[in-house]
């Protein structure tokens, strides 16, 4: 079986956003990009998965829609482990863009499984993975937390209200993972860095598909108020704000 595993190119986690041309446009200056962390553990899970021969997954290829400036988060995907990579030739302006292009790629050739994280942490749509499983015309599976191979049938956990659910579902599939799909990210070993190098990287041109939104503007949260110290003692003026202010009591 051939999986695949949806990349988003995402800023760092502690990236200090700032915004550009009267708020309209991100400012990409200084910003070190990764691999969005869902699809992060999705990845490690994928080669966990790889290295049991009882899985049955026999290639691992990660995928993302973006221009050439997402191609060393690509790469760091090779050395974690991926066999090959895939870098659609699109801007990623917006989800369904993003799905649809993922979506002619896979038409191209037969992947099984197709994980995808359950939201990128730059925009936390939330929404690639159904968007891909409906133009696939495939069933799909959201909030996994826990997946096996059984027989070539996938054994999922998902959370739901009150629990978990377990399933079993046939391929082919969309995955759409969470945190708890794997304990923690691997880390590039110095071999597989240098193996990624030589690992094919096919650069796909993007599909005549149009985006269905557009960012108009964006805005930063209001800044908090700076911290107020209150003397130990004066019991009355702690309860004051608290009250009237933090409306916490």
């Amino acid at each position: 079986m051939k999986l695949l595993v949806c990349i988003s190119n995402v800023p760092d986690t502690t990236t200090k956003v700032r915004f550009v041309n009267n708020n309209t446009a991100f400012d990409t200056s200084g910003v070190q990009w990764i691999i969005n962390p869902w699809d992060e553990l999705a990845l490690t899970r994928a080669m966990e998965l790889r290295e049991d021969p009882s899985s049955g997954i026999e290639k691992v290829t990660v995928i993302t829609v973006g221009p050439a400036g997402a191609e060393p988060t690509l790469r760091k995907a090779l050395a974690i482990g991926a066999d090959d990579a895939i870098r659609v030739d699109a801007e990623s302006s917006d989800a369904f863009l993003v799905a649809s292009q993922i979506a002619e790629v896979v038409k191209k050739n037969d992947y099984d499984i197709i994980l995808n994280g359950i939201e990128s942490s730059d925009y936390n749509g939330s929404a690639v993975g159904g968007m891909l499983a409906e133009l696939l015309d495939r069933p799909s599976v959201s909030a996994v937390s826990s997946l096996r191979i059984e027989n070539g049938e996938l054994m999922i956990n998902r959370e739901i209200d009150g629990g978990k659910e377990q399933v079993s579902v046939p391929v082919p599939l969309v995955a759409i993972v969470q945190k708890g799909i794997a304990k923690e990210p691997r880390i590039p070993a110095m071999r597989g860095i240098m193996m990624a190098r030589k690992k094919p990287l096919q650069v796909v041109p993007a599909a005549a598909i149009e985006p269905l939104t557009e960012f108009l503007d964006f805005t930063l949260p209001t800044p908090k108020e700076p911290c107020k110290m209150v003397n130990a003692d004066n019991v009355k003026e702690l309860v004051q704000l608290l009250q009237n202010e933090a409306k916490v009591i």
